[in-house]
Formats: structure tokens, sequence, C-alpha cells
């Protein structure tokens, strides 16, 4: 009886000690502790309206500002999420720096009349991650992308949310922030 205590014991021990140890969560960053603040060098635009894309004779699309607006976004939501704080570029641990390179408004579904009924913005950048006070390239992205699906007026669907292009831009341009960061303050 006195064994199979024992033998009961340890294995519960065991088995505590196994679902403890398993996966751990945190919300923590995973970034180096010498890395606390940023500077988000403006986004530069090189997007070549002057070349014809793919389909068809079409040129390439372009929304004034587009950088400007991808910048602030980037900007404040390393504020709201906190890991690294953006800071003047003398005073930063860390430089990300991009470039707009295409920006697609992609037809996903057609009505029955071939109306374009549901659309994907795509906002595409190349990025560069720099160790400011060591002037080493941390990491580097080319074509990463934003992106977001919408349904224009011409949707027959109901209970859809219908978005205009004006609207679509800015949720694009969030989730491409949104992952920028992620991508920065993931383990490298």
């Amino acid at each position: 009886m006195k064994i199979k205590k024992i033998v009961f014991s340890v294995i519960t021990g065991y088995w505590l000690l196994f679902a403890t140890m398993g996966c751990g969560y945190t919300t923590r960053s995973m970034i180096s502790d010498k890395f606390r603040t940023i500077y988000v060098q403006p986004f530069i635009n090189k997007i070549d309206i002057t070349q014809e894309t793919d389909v068809g004779s079409k040129y390439k699309i372009y929304k004034p500002m587009l950088e400007t607006d991808v910048t602030k976004a980037v900007i404040n939501k390393y504020l709201f999420d906190g890991n690294l704080r953006p800071v003047k570029e003398a005073d930063a641990d860390l430089i990300l720096k991009g470039e707009i390179v295409e920006f697609r408004r992609d037809p996903i579904r057609y009505t029955d009349s071939d109306e374009v009924e549901e659309y994907r913005i795509n906002l595409i950048v190349n990025i560069k991650l720099w160790d400011n006070k060591e002037n080493k390239l941390i990491w580097e992205e080319n074509g990463f992308t934003g992106d977001y699906t919408y349904f224009t007026y011409n949707t027959t669907m109901q209970n859809v949310t219908k978005k205009t292009d004006d609207q679509a831009v800015p949720e694009a341009i969030a989730d491409l922030a949104r992952r920028i960061i992620e991508r920065t303050v993931e383990q490298w």
C-alpha cells in the first residue's frame, strides 16, 4: 500500500511538473532589452505610375499622400503597442526604413452582370530595420504586404458592409502598420 502511495505521488508530481512547464504565453515583446526606442523614417513612394501593369494596358494606380499616411499609421501603431517608443533619429536605438513599391486594387468577385462586387487592396512595401547604435542591418523584408478586402456598392449580397475605395484604403494601411509592428517586436 505504501508503494502505491509513493508511485501515485511520483506520477502526480511529474504530471504537475509537465503540465506547468508546457506552452507558455506572454504579452511581453521578444525584442532585445537593449532596444527601447525607434525612429520611423518617412516612407518613400517608389511606385512607378508610368509603368503598365500585367493586366492589359492599364497603368499602376496611386493614392496621393499614401506615403505620409503609411508613416503616420506605423508611428501611431508603435505608440499604441508600447514596446518601442518612437523618437527622433539621433535618439533612436532602431531605425525603420521603408518604401512603397506597389499599390494594387484587384477585383475578386463579379456580379452576374460583370460588375466588380468585391475588391482587395494590396499595399506592398520594402522595409529594413537598422540598429542605429551599431549601424547594422537587423532584418530586411521585400514585398511586405498589407491588404484589405471589401465589397462595393454593386454587390447584391445581403448583410455585408459596403465600402468605397476611400473607406477601404485606410483599412489596408492599418493592416500594413499592424504587420510591420508585429514583424518588428516578434523574435527575429
